[in-house]
């Protein structure tokens, strides 16, 4: 039976983010811990009026292309695609603009607004390789069908940022991947502050933001919350939220996915913290939700991955697509963003977008898993 106290601190707690106010580590914290059964349809109730006031009903959808596939030099523990980890994966160098070409038209076919070039590599700096990338940012973009995004690593550089952008870049996508006070035990090849430093020069370069990070993954509850409160400090336009879909070979591919309530209620709690922004439910949700995947968009969801990931399966377009119409919601059409502040109800076409690589894609496209 549902605990009253709980219950009416979900209502306050509620009321107090519809007014304009934030929650706090501890308090976020008591929802992750204590909600279960009981009270998960009321916390998710709540999160979807949340969702409604600050995003409104439209759905921002994107696709991801794999623009390079395996022998990454980085050790994240999730991820099939490292060089360290025996994995099976196909690997293969950078695509062609055809290819690139080619998967945009199929991104934009699916009502994808944009697609996000994803490449397992440690990140980009001058040279050949940025130089290669450059042209396929160009390519996308003036064939027109969707915008082009990228998830492609580490940036140190601003100049290489500004480059991109001059490209055509729309979004970068670059996630924190989890809470700071244990990100080391998911990667020792590079820092937290490696990760923050390519955000920070992703923005001064004028493109949005998109990071988020990976659920599942052996995590405190209190690391959950402690990942969705950094993530509000960076203030990214679009937040993926991944689920672990374990892969044999990665020193994550032992754990057990997490059960389709916990997720939901992730979902919801991040909502409670991010009210105005994009929360993108990508890599793992099938696995993870299953048949209760719809549920996702009235736990506080605004924006979800079409098509495949980088080495794993994703749902068909039209089952997504028919997901969406029998919830009465609708995928956005036009520019993507974060619906503007102090400005309740406005779908995401209906706002400005102001100025991740792993897991789980919106970026608007390249949020998505690079597993």
């Amino acid at each position: 039976m549902a605990t009253q106290p709980l219950l009416a601190f979900i209502d306050e707690l509620e009321r107090s983010v519809l007014q304009g106010g934030e929650v706090s580590l501890d308090q976020g914290t008591r929802l992750m811990e204590e909600v279960g059964r009981d009270e998960v349809f009321s916390l998710m109730a709540a999160a979807d009026r949340i969702r409604r006031h600050f995003v409104g009903d439209e759905v921002h959808l994107c696709s991801i292309v794999n623009a390079k596939s395996g022998r990454c030099s980085e050790d994240c523990g999730f991820c099939s695609q490292s060089a360290r980890f025996d994995t099976g994966i196909e690997e293969y160098a950078l695509l062609d603009k055809d290819q690139v070409k080619e998967a945009a038209r199929e991104a934009g076919s699916n009502g994808a607004e944009a697609l996000g070039l994803v490449a397992a590599w440690r990140g980009l700096n001058e040279g050949p390789e940025l130089e290669q990338v450059l042209d396929l940012v160009r390519e996308v973009t003036q064939d027109g069908a969707v915008h082009c995004d990228a998830s492609l690593g580490l940036i140190a550089d601003e100049g290489v940022a500004r480059k991109l952008k001059d490209a055509g870049l729309h979004t970068y996508n670059h996630n924190l991947e989890t809470a700071r006070s244990r990100f080391d035990e998911s990667c020792s090849t590079h820092s937290y502050d490696d990760r923050l430093t390519t955000i920070a020069n992703v923005r001064k370069a004028g493109m949005s933001v998109c990071s988020g990070g990976i659920v599942g993954m052996g995590e405190t509850p209190r690391q959950r919350v402690e990942l969705a409160v950094e993530l509000r400090g960076v203030d990214p336009d679009i937040v993926p939220l991944n689920f672990l879909n374990p892969i044999e070979g990665t020193p994550e591919g032992e754990r057990d996915v997490l059960p389709p309530l916990e997720a939901l209620k992730c979902i919801a709690v991040f909502r409670f913290i991010l009210p105005r922004h994009h929360i993108m439910v990508a890599g793992g949700r099938e696995v993870t939700l299953g048949t209760l995947q719809p549920l996702m968009f009235l736990a506080g969801a605004s924006a979800t991955m079409v098509g495949n990931y980088l080495t794993t399966g994703g749902s068909g377009a039209d089952e997504d697509l028919a997901m969406l119409r029998d919830l009465s919601l609708a995928p956005t059409d036009g520019a993507h963003g974060r619906p503007g502040v102090g400005e309740p109800g406005v779908g995401a076409s209906g706002a400005g977008a102001p100025g991740s690589d792993e897991q789980p894609t919106t970026l608007a496209g390249a949020a998505g898993d690079r597993r």
